[in-house]
């Protein structure tokens, strides 16, 4: 499935019916009241989030998102019938945005979220409301009011446990395809990968964490080299980064600080995440490798995906820090303090 992580569509809520005028008409009654129904309401127009998606895609084909009118009321006091709402949906993770101000209307992270995009207009009544001792037949009733509409810009952040960061070749596209169901392009040439891959990392007791492997930075990323500036926004919501370099990097410690700066030059609040250094591609390491000690507190693991070199004590030492965090999150139940 192609991968697609902005879009704009125009969304339309139903207008309201309108009121009916309308008078009794029975035998023996030849002056009747004034009956007539109100209409019904304008179909709303909702978002909601399902997990099983994981890209925009749908929203570059269909671009307008119309609610039904509500329908007219009738005589005898009929009301007519509610427009059927419309509810569209969206990946955990969407950010929805005005289409004319860009102010962020919702941030839809939880699964089976939804909210009220768009709102139908209200029924108009119909002539019994306005009968008075001085007028007893109406002649008149209100139209239905008209249903919200506006352009939405939508953009995709995905919904991630851990983000793998590295440059071209560092062997994320591999690592995520041996420890996950995902199965990303791979060749030994820089940006095989062109989009963001989610794959899901089974861990012992039905455990299992989410895992984001997005395209290669290179130095100049935040300011639009690359590919790296169009997908690190992807990162923004893991939990935990860990950052690929390749055993046969020139310098891994210089490797590493210009991943960082790049990191911090696109959104400094991303070296705020625990993170780890995972030195990759150890089959091919030579003799003289001597993998330095980089920052306090920064574990550095040594893996080979092609061997299967470090990939347990990976999983484990992943699997602790992700927990960790969703523990954290958790909110405490203050009745067993």
């Amino acid at each position: 499935m192609k991968f697609v992580d902005s879009a704009s569509i125009f969304v339309q809520a139903g207008d309201g019916g309108k009121g009916c005028v309308s008078f009794r008409r029975e035998k023996f009654v030849p002056k009747g009241g004034p009956d007539g129904g109100d209409g019904g309401r304008g179909g709303h127009v909702w978002l909601r989030t399902n997990r099983q998606l994981t890209t925009l895609l749908d929203f570059k084909y269909k671009k307008k998102y119309i609610a039904v009118r509500g329908v007219h009321g009738q005589g005898a006091r009929k009301t007519g019938r509610d427009g059927a709402d419309i509810i569209i949906a969206v990946p955990c993770g969407t950010i929805v945005r005005n289409g004319e101000t860009n102010e962020i209307i919702a941030d839809l992270t939880g699964e089976d979220q939804e909210i009220m995009i768009a709102r139908g207009g209200k029924g108009g009544r119909g002539n019994q409301h306005f009968a008075t001792p001085t007028r007893q037949a109406p002649r008149y009733a209100e139209p239905g009011q008209k249903g919200e509409l506006m352009m939405l810009n939508m953009e995709l952040k995905l919904m991630a446990d851990v983000g793998l960061v590295g440059f071209p070749n560092a062997g994320k596209s591999t690592l995520i395809s041996v420890i996950s169901a995902a199965k990303p392009k791979i060749a030994d040439y820089p940006f095989t990968t062109l989009v963001p891959n989610l794959g899901i990392v089974r861990y012992e007791d039905y455990k299992s964490f989410v895992m984001a492997d997005i395209p290669g930075i290179i130095e100049g990323a935040a300011e639009g080299k690359g590919l790296g500036l169009q997908f690190l926004r992807h990162i923004e919501r893991t939990k935990i980064l860990a950052i690929l370099i390749s055993a046969d990097s020139p310098d891994i410690a210089d490797e590493y600080r210009t991943i960082l700066g790049e990191l911090e030059k696109f959104e400094p609040a991303l070296l705020d995440k625990p993170r780890m250094v995972v030195v990759t591609k150890m089959d091919i390491a030579t003799e003289e490798l001597e993998i330095p000690t980089l920052e306090e507190g920064v574990k550095v693991l040594s893996i080979s995906a092609v061997s299967g070199h470090g990939l347990k004590e990976l999983k484990d030492e992943l699997w602790r820090e992700v927990s960790g965090r969703i523990r954290a999150a958790e909110p405490q139940d203050e009745s067993l303090e």
